[in-house]
């Protein structure tokens, strides 16, 4: 039977190519999305298209209080696919910040909290009775956890945090086989911060001035990055982070 992979935010952007991706190598998936019902839909009927199976679930990874009933969802999910257990779970969906020391909030630095930090770690911990031994969890961030810009001072931390959670997370699961890596993209053409790096000509060049390849990214770079660090070829590489940026910053 073929895998099944859980992908919150797989709607769009990174998490939705990942879906594809994953659907190409005959990856079933349980995909999240928060309030789009039909963007999410539309990503599971690509999916039944290239062969594999999917479902989509409504998630709000920033309200942690919902993730045992989710749990129970996923439970449910994996019955129609056919399963009791998945395999790979991808904490992809996050939220942007654009303030700086003096602009940002106690309330917006604890919504960065709770979605990219709290999210991950208690979703995981909600879904552990359900992953198989020897599966492989992703978690996504970015390279504002390694160079510093002005105007991320939130969201660069707590990403920073990320890939410290994942490393404990490896140290904790190796029990039972189960890998943890990081995933850190780039500015990537999405939707993701108002479409900034996308709709902004300014950004885009800016962007690829700081890039040794010379050019933004988009989410088909990151897709099979993330599917590739899920298959078994990857199976030894385990509390790493792995930049993909086209080499920004370097």
């Amino acid at each position: 039977m073929s895998k099944i992979a859980i992908i919150t935010g797989g709607s769009r952007g990174i998490g939705r190519d990942t879906a594809l991706r994953l659907a190409e190598r005959g990856v079933r998936s349980i995909i999240t999305y928060k309030s789009n019902q039909a963007e999410a839909d539309a990503v599971v009927a690509l999916i039944d298209k290239a062969g594999a199976k999917a479902v989509a679930l409504q998630l709000d990874v920033g309200d942690a209080t919902s993730f045992p009933a989710f749990a129970e969802q996923v439970r449910a999910a994996l019955t129609t696919l056919g399963a009791e257990r998945f395999d790979y779970l991808v904490n992809n969906a996050g939220t942007s910040s654009a303030a700086s020391l003096t602009t940002i909030t106690q309330a917006e630095m604890d919504g960065l909290y709770a979605v990219h930090l709290k999210g991950p770690m208690f979703l995981t911990q909600a879904l552990l009775p359900l992953i198989n031994d020897g599966g492989r969890i992703v978690n996504i961030s970015s390279g504002l956890a390694r160079f510093a810009m002005p105007g991320r001072v939130g969201y660069g931390p707590i990403k920073a945090a990320v890939e410290a959670l994942t490393r404990y997370m490896a140290v904790e699961l190796g029990p039972r086989r189960i890998t943890a890596n990081v995933v850190a993209p780039g500015a990537i053409a999405t939707d993701f911060s108002g479409g900034m790096v996308r709709d902004n000509p300014q950004v885009a060049k800016a962007v690829a001035d700081n890039t040794a390849l010379g050019r933004h990214g988009v989410p088909e770079d990151v897709g099979p990055v993330i599917a590739g660090l899920l298959s078994d070829d990857f199976g030894w590489v385990n509390a790493q982070r792995i930049e993909v940026s086209g080499g920004t910053h370097i």
